[in-house]
C-alpha cells in the first residue's frame, strides 16, 4: 500500500499544473515570488505568457486572481500556506468567496511539517478559516497521485477552491497496481476507505494519511483491525463515509497537521453530533503554535506519527 518512493505534494502540484496548462488553455498561474519553493516555475517554464510572479504582495495576488477569473480564465494561485491563508485572508473573503470567483487557491507549506521554518511559518488554522467561507472547497491531499488528481479536477469545478499542500516529502499510496486492484476512484466530496476493520476507523487528512495506514499495519500484527479513512476533501466533507464508519466501528480517531480547533477533527464532530453521536479522540496541534525542528521529529512530538496511533489503539 505504500511504496518507499516519497515525493512532496508541492512538486505534485507543480507538475500536474504543467499536465493541465497543456490540456486547457484558459489556465493562469499565479505566484508570490516563491515559484522554485511552491514548484509553480516547472509550469512557468512550459507556459511563460500565463504565468505570472506577483512579488511578495499576496494580497495583490488574490485580487488580481479574481481579476482574471472574470475573463473566463482559471488562476491557480500559489504562496506558503502561512501566505496565503493568513496574509491574504481579507482578499480571499471578500474578492474570491464572497464573489464566488473561480479562483484555485493551491497553498503549499502547510502544518507542523514545514519544519525548520518555525512557528511563524507553520500554518496550523488554515483548514478552519478556509472551510468556515461560504461557497469555498476545501482539499487536503495525501500522496503525489492524489495531488495530480485533485489539481486537474478542480479546474471543473466553478467556484473558489483552497488546496491544502505539504512540504515534506510522503510515500506514494495510490501507485496503478494498488488503485486498479481495490478500484480506487477519485470523486471531490468522497473520502477514500481504506481497509475494511470493525475494531476502529482512523480518519485522516494530507500527510497523516500515510501515517496511519503504518499504524494499520503494526496494529494487524497485534490483533486489531482497523480501517483508514482517507479525507482529501474536507468541504464538501463526505458525511455518508463518517456516519459509516461510526456505526461499523467501535473507535473514531481523527488525526490531522493542523490545530484540532476548526479542522478535520471537529468538522467530524459536528457532523456525528448531529446524525450518529460517538465518541470521538482528535488528534492534532493541542491550542499552540508550533516550533522549528525537523519535521520527522515534530510529528513526534506532537503526536502526529503511526507510533502514537498504535500506542492509543492498542490500549
Amino acid at each position: 500500500m505504500l511504496l518507499d518512493e516519497k515525493i512532496a505534494t508541492r512538486q505534485s502540484y507543480g507538475e500536474a499544473l504543467a499536465e493541465l496548462g497543456e490540456e486547457n488553455k484558459n489556465v493562469v498561474v499565479l505566484d508570490a515570488d516563491l515559484s522554485g519553493a511552491t514548484k509553480t516555475s516547472i509550469f512557468a517554464k512550459e507556459f511563460p505568457e500565463r504565468f505570472f510572479d506577483m512579488g511578495i504582495a499576496e494580497q495583490d495576488m488574490m485580487g488580481t486572481g479574481a481579476g482574471l477569473s472574470t475573463f473566463g480564465k482559471i488562476p491557480y494561485v500559489s504562496t506558503f500556506a502561512v501566505f496565503a491563508a493568513g496574509r491574504a485572508y481579507d482578499q480571499i473573503r471578500n474578492t474570491i468567496a464572497h464573489t464566488n470567483a473561480n479562483v484555485k487557491i493551491c497553498a503549499t507549506h502547510a502544518g507542523i511539517t514545514v519544519g525548520e521554518d518555525g512557528a511563524t511559518h507553520q500554518m496550523l488554522e488554515d483548514i478552519s478559516m478556509m472551510r468556515t467561507l461560504p461557497n469555498m472547497m476545501v482539499m487536503s491531499t495525501s500522496d503525489d497521485v492524489q495531488t495530480k488528481w485533485a489539481i486537474k479536477e478542480i479546474a471543473n469545478v466553478n467556484g473558489p477552491v483552497y488546496v491544502r499542500l505539504s512540504r515534506l516529502a510522503t510515500p506514494v499510496i495510490y501507485d496503478e497496481g494498488f488503485v486498479k486492484e481495490n478500484n480506487i476512484k477519485f470523486e471531490i466530496g468522497k473520502a477514500i476507505q481504506l481497509g475494511d476493520g470493525t475494531d476502529a476507523s482512523i480518519i485522516a487528512t494530507g500527510v497523516t494519511v500515510s501515517e496511519a495506514l503504518k499504524a494499520k499495519e503494526v496494529l494487524k500484527e497485534k490483533g486489531i483491525n482497523v480501517r483508514v479513512i482517507d479525507v482529501h476533501t474536507i468541504k464538501p466533507l463526505d458525511k455518508e463515509m463518517i456516519i459509516k464508519c461510526a456505526k461499523e466501528t467501535k473507535r473514531i480517531i481523527t488525526i490531522e497537521d493542523h490545530s484540532i480547533i476548526g479542522g478535520l477533527g471537529t468538522a467530524v464532530c459536528e457532523v456525528l453530533s448531529e446524525n450518529f453521536p460517538a465518541k470521538v479522540t482528535r488528534i492534532g496541534i493541542n491550542n499552540t503554535f508550533g516550533e522549528s525542528g525537523k519535521a520527522e521529529e515534530l510529528l513526534k512530538k506532537y503526536n502526529l506519527n503511526s507510533e502514537y496511533l498504535v500506542k492509543i489503539l492498542s490500549k
